[in-house]
């Protein structure tokens, strides 16, 4: 079947909660992970980052036999969080997140990677996006 991918709904929550988790694990082990997950949370727990993004219109998903096994989170014109599960990965699903956020009339022109993630800067390049930006932050 071939991976669909569509705008977070409300029956995604709960496949939504378990995938931002898991993201949420893997990032706090990359350098600057914390931070990341700091500026995404916004002060607020897990529940409510996710219920306010869900709100907001700001997650899309992709879907393998209609279960939600990645997100793209979208903030403005950033891809601030790029997450498929881990036995879903080298499907092409990220592509597909990112060229479903590209179809938008105003499409994001910037992402998020962490230090080290060279799938994801990989991934950013192949759609002809250039490193430019690099965040010093003390401490």
């Amino acid at each position: 079947m071939t991976a669909l991918v569509r705008p977070a709904a409300a029956p995604d929550a709960a496949a939504l909660a378990g995938l931002w988790s898991d993201a949420a694990r893997e990032c706090a082990q990359h350098r600057g992970g914390a931070a990341l997950l700091e500026d995404l949370r916004a002060g607020r727990d897990d529940a409510a980052t996710l219920r306010d993004a869900l709100a907001a219109g700001e997650l899309v998903v992709v879907l393998e036999s209609d279960v939600p096994v990645g997100f793209a989170w979208r903030r403005g014109e950033f891809i601030a969080a790029l997450y498929v599960a881990r036995g879903e990965r080298r499907r092409g699903h990220a592509r597909s997140l990112v060229a479903g956020l590209l179809t938008d009339p105003h499409p994001p022109t910037d992402g998020y990677a962490l230090p080290g993630d060279r799938a994801t800067k990989s991934l950013y390049e192949s759609i002809g996006w250039k490193a430019r930006l690099l965040t010093m932050r003390a401490g």
